[in-house]
């Protein structure tokens, strides 16, 4: 075995002028390491159990529609994408205290915490300036839209007073149906006494149906209480949403 010479000696780690071992990260990627920005919380996770509405659609729904539609694809059978809850707020400029009561309020409507919608541009007339928050709005997919839209057709609509059913009318020509709320009230999971004013949002239920008259057989499948019927040949509507108290 070769002898090593007096310069092939196995050094130690580099130490600086106070004797410490210096790090072994140099360069950019220790810089970059000690910049580096926090990573984002972690999304809620999804509840465990599936929504009971969701496999009474995979169980019985589908089925149907594929019958009902004459649909032999049951990758093409309109199912629902997501629903979103929008609150225009526009007392929040001048009352800060105001989109914290909604954003609570909201939350326990929705089983998800809302975004807070901000003004793109300023408005002189409305005393608005761009990036004022001017509403909420909770965008829910899976597990819990498809329990959200189980507790508004289950519970919270027959609650309305004189209730006889939503309009047909509130298709967008596309499949996709908007219903207007006046009172946020109506919803069970609120505390009335903690409410100090009664605010109206809108729910918008995007669907993969490609006519109104496949959206509206899902939805009324789904137990959507509508008022009329609505038919094949129907022509497409205007987009306006339908009101309920």
């Amino acid at each position: 075995m070769a002898e090593r010479g007096p310069g092939t000696e196995k050094q130690g780690p580099r130490r600086d002028k106070a004797g410490a071992p210096r790090h072994p990260q140099k360069g950019a990627a220790a810089r970059t390491q000690e910049g580096a920005q926090p990573a984002p919380p972690p999304a809620p996770a999804e509840p465990a159990e599936p929504a009971r509405l969701a496999e009474r659609y995979a169980q019985e729904v589908a089925g149907q529609l594929m019958r009902e539609l004459g649909i032999d694809n049951p990758m093409r059978v309109p199912r629902l994408e997501k629903i979103v809850i929008n609150m225009g707020l526009g007392e929040a400029r001048e009352d800060a205290k105001l989109l914290d009561a909604a954003s609570e309020e909201l939350a326990q409507i929705s089983g998800q915490k809302p975004v807070v919608t901000r003004a793109r541009k300023a408005i002189s007339n409305f005393k608005l300036r761009a990036g004022m928050p001017v509403g909420l709005m909770v965008t829910l997919r899976r597990t819990r839209m498809y329990e959200f839209f189980d507790r508004l057709v289950s519970v919270v609509l027959p609650r309305v007073r004189d209730f006889r059913g939503v309009s047909e009318r509130g298709f967008d020509g596309r499949g996709n149906y908007a219903l207007g709320v006046r009172e946020h009230t109506i919803f069970p999971e609120l505390n009335l006494d903690k409410v100090e004013r009664v605010k109206g949002f809108t729910v918008s239920i995007v669907t993969t149906a490609e006519s109104d008259f496949e959206g509206y057989m899902l939805l009324k499948m789904l137990g959507m209480p509508f008022r009329g019927a609505l038919s094949r040949e129907e022509p497409p509507r205007d987009g306006a949403a339908a009101e309920v108290a």
